[in-house]
């Protein structure tokens, strides 16, 4: 339950540090006095959205700080699954900056704000009047009869199920869009295949044509420039390897009087063989080089297909276009197999629908039984609250197709007429009415929900006199369930009622405004809720009925 709520430069106030103690403590104040900054400054601290607005002017930035007392509550879960240090009294705090930066911590480490956001969720409850308005959201209603039915499990497992259905059935449907779509192209997939694969190619052919191609076409000055090469090698009269056989045979006669000559001779007889060997190759080259027009024109008319096809499909090699071919044969194979994919898609679609649908009727089954539970504590409930003759039932229906929820839908109806027509709570009540609606399902919520605090900001809107006393029965009731109720009210009945009391308050000084607030002693007390009679001025029958309903005296 919250222990301490620190403020610090946010809107009016500059610096506050109050406690907060078990049970059923009230708040109250003049209108304007400051008790919206404070519920402002505690949904901020539970991950609302930061607003730099609401710094204090001259500020850097504002802080707000809660301490919990956390060990009765069951939570070190939530720490662990998000690494997170538990410590029985856990601290929320949260920092705004001037620049719009904000930063959150729980128990001193950085976090973010959904983790603050679902941790605060846990541990403080805020129902503010705008509340009031969610009595005929469907969602609202729903969820009280899961809190009461206790189907968390249920429910997950069933969301686990309709995220699975809704995942399939988005997969069903890009499939068919995309099979639609590939059957639209398959002619035109499989006529680029088919003259892709009638080409033949050949991966390296390209380059091996072009130079057949450059050969062909210069046959003729070829075999000429070959033969001229292998004439100078060769020829008897004038040849070089006749002149360089003739430089040998001259070493060779030396050697036996000039040693040097035998490494020359050595080395012209490697050069000769070598010449040789070329004049062999240039002769043999000659041979095979032949002007050959028919060949030239298989040559170009086969690259001529090619660069027609390399053209066509925006590539610049065979292996880019082989590349193609195999993209188009996969496209075509994944064409012949969508009836078959659509298939094994909508029969896991229809098998995650039967076990969604068996999933969703546990939670009706649940819920059902939890409506009538709610029909019965309502009726208990709303009688002692001044509606001796109402009429609160729960209608369900179906849905025609199941929602992240379940297939349920779900609407409170309400009467507090003899003989008036059952109708949307909303359209029928009045805000007294429905202030005392909305108290009875948060109590009959919180007897099921072990939610450490409760904060009513005006609860009792609408309602006076003798109502307001069974309103602040039900708030004493629900603080003394181990349980921290804080009630910000305007009535004095409900402030009498609270073991502890607050006051918010504004004092100015020289430059500026401030709000504050504190506990009231008994005595403090008396005349505060005789002010909340008799207004600015006291009476001694003020004084004197401030003090039998806080039952001093008696």
């Amino acid at each position: 339950m919250l222990r301490s709520l620190y403020i610090q430069n946010y809107a009016l106030i500059e610096k506050l540090d109050i406690g907060f103690g078990a049970g059923f403590s009230v708040i109250t104040g003049e209108t304007g006095a400051g008790k919206s900054i404070i519920l402002g400054a505690i949904g901020l601290m539970l991950g609302q959205r930061a607003d730099v607005k609401a710094i204090r002017q001259g500020a850097s930035k504002c802080v707000i700080e809660a301490r919990f007392d956390i060990s009765d509550y069951g939570m070190c879960p939530f720490f662990e699954e998000n690494e997170l240090e538990y410590e029985e009294e856990c601290i929320l705090r949260r920092e705004v900056y001037a620049s719009g930066k904000s930063r959150a911590f729980i128990n001193d480490t950085p976090a973010s704000l959904v983790q603050m956001k679902e941790l605060g969720e846990q541990l403080i409850d805020v129902h503010s009047q705008h509340q009031n308005l969610l009595l005929n959201k469907e969602g609202f209603q729903l969820n009280v009869l899961d809190i009461l039915s206790h189907n968390d499990e249920q429910l997950s497992a069933y969301q686990s199920l309709y995220k699975d259905w809704k995942q399939a059935q988005q997969d069903l449907e890009d499939l068919i869009a995309r099979a639609e779509q590939n059957k639209a192209d398959e002619d035109y997939i499989r006529f680029q295949l088919d003259q892709l694969a009638e080409a033949n190619l050949v991966a390296g052919e390209q380059e091996e044509l072009e130079q057949e191609a450059d050969t062909l076409s210069h046959a003729e000055e070829i075999k000429a420039g070959l033969f001229r090469a292998g004439q100078l090698l060769s020829s008897d009269e004038g040849g070089l390897l006749a002149s360089l056989k003739e430089s040998l045979n001259t070493m060779l006669g030396l050697q036996k009087v000039y040693s040097p000559a035998t490494e020359l001779a050595e080395r012209l007889e490697s050069t000769y063989i070598e010449l040789k060997d070329v004049s062999q190759e240039l002769s043999s080259q000659e041979e095979d080089v032949e002007f050959n027009p028919e060949r030239l024109e298989e040559v170009n008319d086969r690259l001529n297909l090619i660069y027609t096809l390399q053209q066509k499909h925006r590539v610049a090699t065979v292996g880019e276009l082989l590349a193609l071919t195999e993209e188009y044969s996969a496209k075509l194979a994944a064409i012949t197999s969508y009836d078959e994919r659509i298939a094994e898609l909508t029969m896991l679609c229809d098998t995650l629908y039967n076990k969604v649908k068996k999933q969703a009727a546990v939670l009706t089954k649940a819920r059902s039984k939890a409506a009538r539970e709610v029909e019965k504590q309502m009726a208990s409930r709303l009688v002692p609250l001044g509606m001796p003759n109402v009429r609160f039932q729960v209608e369900m229906g179906i849905r025609k197709e199941p929602g992240v929820h379940g297939e349920d839908t779900v609407n409170f109806l309400f009467s507090a007429n003899k003989n008036g027509a059952l109708q949307n709570i909303s359209s029928v009540a009045s805000g007294g009415e429905i202030a005392r609606v909305m108290l009875s399902i948060k109590a009959m919520i919180a007897g099921a929900v072990k939610l450490p605090t409760i904060v009513f900001d005006e609860i009792d809107t609408g309602v006076s006199g003798e109502i307001a006393d069974r309103m602040a029965d039900i708030m004493q009731e629900m603080g003394e369930q181990d349980r921290q109720v804080i009630s910000i009210t305007h009535l004095p009945q409900i402030a009498a009622r609270g073991c502890a009391h607050y006051k918010v308050y504004k004092q100015d000084n020289e430059t500026e405004t401030n709000s504050h607030i504190r506990r009231l002693a008994d005595g403090e007390r008396v005349e505060e809720i005789a002010h909340m009679l008799s207004g600015a001025t006291l009476t001694e029958a003020a004084l004197n009925n401030a003090k039998v309903l806080l039952g001093i005296g008696q």
